[in-house]
């Protein structure tokens, strides 16, 4: 991105702290990822290349640097359909100083695959 078009595109979160816009653009991609990738058949033999795929498409977001994609519950034979309970995804995004490390994860006491903010810091 271009200086000019980074200064514009900052101009639309001028309200926002570093660590607010951190947090905001974190959520944003784990919303995407959750619900454009459901449905999507999965196998043993495609699993690896799925996970890659989803961590490349969800890199180009912007301030999103590093992503760890992982599906479980694969069946070991035939396939199945990507579910809200197989994700397990931890993303980092970065905002001038600000790092913030959120997570995707079925939680089963909740019965609910939650998205939460487990870390953020300054560098």
């Amino acid at each position: 991105m271009k200086i000019e078009e980074k200064d514009l595109f900052n101009n639309y979160f001028k309200n926002l702290s570093n660590r607010e816009r951190a947090i905001f653009e974190g959520g944003i991609t784990l919303g995407a990822l959750f619900h454009q990738f459901i449905g999507t058949p999965v196998s043993r033999e495609n699993k690896k290349s799925i996970e890659k795929a989803i961590e490349k498409s969800l890199l180009n977001q912007p301030c999103v640097y590093e992503i760890e994609v992982k599906l479980k519950n694969i069946p070991k034979e035939g396939y199945t359909v990507i579910s809200g309970d197989m994700y397990v995804v931890k993303l980092k995004t970065k905002v001038n100083n600000v790092v913030a490390i959120l997570k995707l994860k079925y939680i089963k006491e909740l019965n609910y695959p939650l998205m939460f903010v487990e870390e953020i810091f300054e560098v």
